[in-house]
């Protein structure tokens, strides 16, 4: 098997692509993932993995061996020994087959993200949607903080103003602190999508004007406000339990 031994190689540069990209991700519906790990998640998920640059050849998978160097150059993460792998992104479920949905406004932070999506996945919620400033769910940081879950776990981007269509008449509530907000373990238990916004600013006017009504999160009145990624874990667990 032929070497990859430039990093001027069309496969290394598409590879150096998807990782740093997410128009191109989009555009060509792949993203990396890294690592021995990863891969073998992405392998028992059932995920459409469509090539892997190792150092050594991969059995039962489409492989390209490139030197150390190379994959080196390659990688998204520092000092990862690889392998890198390309992976084709799930499509996104019909609005029909929708029950539960957990969706996310300008949580930046990748870890935040790719935490949600691994509490999404264990719940068995049905769509996590990014809105707004949401960190990339195919961003290599994020993908190795869903440890896995990304290669089950069914996600889309929306623009706020696209929500109802792509909740397929699901009612939507706003996790926030207003007025004649409920209590999150009045909401039903199914049927209905729960937004939670970024710990600073919360949900912007624009999506709590979509939803039907506010929720919150009963916590003693002298602790500060949840974390996003914790939020929206506790959101789904009150859903599903």
């Amino acid at each position: 098997m032929e070497i990859i031994r430039s990093r001027q190689n069309e496969t290394v540069k598409r590879f150096r692509a998807l990782a740093s990209d997410a128009a191109f991700r989009r555009e060509t519906g792949e993203y990396v993932g890294v690592g021995t790990t990863l891969l073998r998640e992405a392998v028992a998920s059932g995920a459409e993995v469509s090539c892997v640059l190792a150092a050594e050849p991969v059995e039962g998978l489409p492989c390209r061996l490139v030197t150390p160097e190379v994959l080196e150059a390659v990688s998204p993460l520092q000092n990862s020994p690889g392998p890198v792998f390309s992976v084709r992104m799930r499509p996104i479920p019909p609005s029909e087959s929708l029950s539960r949905v957990i969706v996310l406004e300008n949580v930046q932070d990748p870890g935040n993200v790719g935490t949600v999506l691994r509490a999404a996945d264990a719940f068995g919620i049905d769509l996590v949607v990014l809105c707004g400033a949401c960190a990339d769910p195919y961003n290599p940081k994020t993908v190795r903080a869903t440890m896995g879950a990304i290669f089950r776990q069914p996600v889309a981007r929306a623009e706020t103003a696209d929500l109802p269509g792509l909740l397929g008449g699901l009612p939507l509530y706003g996790a926030a602190l207003a007025e004649g907000a409920r209590d999150i373990r009045a909401l039903p238990k199914t049927g209905l999508a729960v937004a939670v916004g970024n710990e600073g600013r919360g949900l912007t006017e624009e999506l709590l004007s979509l939803c039907e009504g506010t929720a919150i999160i009963p916590m003693r009145p002298c602790a500060e406000s949840l974390n996003a990624g914790v939020a929206a874990a506790v959101v789904m667990w009150e859903l599903v339990r």
